[in-house]
């Protein structure tokens, strides 16, 4: 049987929280499913979650993303069996390795080994959920520390007091380089791609994805592409569409340093190397307009859900035929009634194909 799609939401940390929250009811009722709070470097993503736990009942809530860098293996683990217990079982655990820019320059921590520390984060985190001893002797961490490793000898293994609502936490990872993508296909449950190209993503990742799945554990079951996108029904305004251009100028052109910007390099994947190369050059030498305007608008087109009804349930298909499972909107339509409706259409959308789905299985 054909897994359906989820209608999920990313709430913008950029503000708005507040307000958002407040229509989450009307939003459940319009049809939404799932709610993930991001972490850059704003107010932290767990806070937000504990209080979205306590104002819902039924949405499902996911961080997208907590940084490997920022918190320790087992305050992760910890973490998520925390939000999972007050939100009743709730919760999906997004991790990702972030970039050296907020990680070095905002945290002080070294950017190192990205995806080695996060094989071994999400073998801790399942060790502890399952409530095993932690003693774990990995190559980036280690607990107990030793004496023989810098400690002072005393600590011991230790395993979580409480027992989780879950042994199995999902996991959700947000990668973009081959070998990240590879290594989620592997171990995690969820990936969340950022600036997804349905049509494109195949030359970006389809040998990565196939290595990981011949090492898959056919226990995780199929594997949940949960993408965030900008989502209007109907024409959007120029400003909406700007927002878009903006937002893949800043990532392209700024979002890392040359040689160690992953979304420049994915641009590149997806075949616009030279657009991408212009869009950089623009962004660092601080004409942020100009590099937007070299934004290509087929790019703009292809990582968004916006336009008439047809349109949405043709890029429904192109998604839904790519891996996406689950969608993370970003509603956009300037009026928070607007928003609301905009989400029950799409959850009608989404009914629709999921049952033709459903029939066809």
């Amino acid at each position: 049987m054909s897994t359906p799609m989820k209608l999920g939401m990313i709430i913008d940390y950029a503000g708005g929280f507040a307000e958002t929250v407040e229509q989450l009811v009307a939003y459940e009722q319009a049809g939404l499913q799932t709610v993930a709070i991001p972490e850059a470097y704003s107010f932290d993503a767990v806070s937000q979650l504990g209080y979205l736990a306590a104002k819902t009942e039924r949405l499902e809530l996911m961080s997208a993303i907590l940084q490997v860098y920022s918190r320790t293996p087992a305050l992760l683990a910890m973490t998520a069996a925390g939000l999972d217990f007050v939100s009743d079982g709730r919760f999906v655990l997004g991790l990702g390795a972030s970039g050296p820019q907020v990680v070095e320059g905002f945290h002080g921590v070294k950017y190192d080994a990205p995806i080695g520390r996060t094989r071994e984060v999400v073998e801790i985190c399942r060790k502890v959920w399952r409530r095993e001893v932690v003693d774990h002797a990995g190559k980036y961490y280690k607990a107990p520390l030793t004496k023989e490793d810098g400690g002072t000898g005393l600590g011991k293994p230790l395993k979580l007091i409480n027992h989780p609502v879950r042994s199995d936490i999902p996991v959700s990872i947000a990668a973009l380089g081959e070998k990240n993508v590879a290594l989620v296909a592997e171990i995690s449950q969820g990936w969340q791609p950022l600036f997804f190209h349905p049509e494109k993503a195949p030359q970006a990742w389809s040998a990565a994805l196939e290595e990981g799945f011949a090492k898959r554990d056919p226990a995780l079951g199929e594997l949940d592409i949960q993408l965030q996108i900008a989502f209007h029904l109907g024409e959007p305004s120029p400003e909406a569409v700007q927002a878009v251009r903006n937002q893949l100028a800043l990532y392209i052109g700024g979002m890392g340093a040359r040689g160690r910007n992953f979304y420049n390099q994915l641009a590149c994947r997806y075949g616009y190397e030279a657009e991408a190369k212009e869009i950089q050059d623009l962004y660092l030498s601080g004409k942020k307009a100009e590099a937007a305007v070299a934004v290509p608008a087929d790019l703009v087109d292809a990582v968004t859900l916006m336009g008439e009804e047809d349109v949405v349930r043709r890029k429904l298909d192109q998604l839904y035929a790519a891996g996406v499972r689950t969608l993370l909107t970003n509603p956009v339509a300037a009026d928070p009634a607007d928003r609301i409706e905009h989400v029950r259409v799409l959850a009608g959308l989404l009914a629709e194909r999921n049952a033709q789905d459903g029939a066809r299985a």
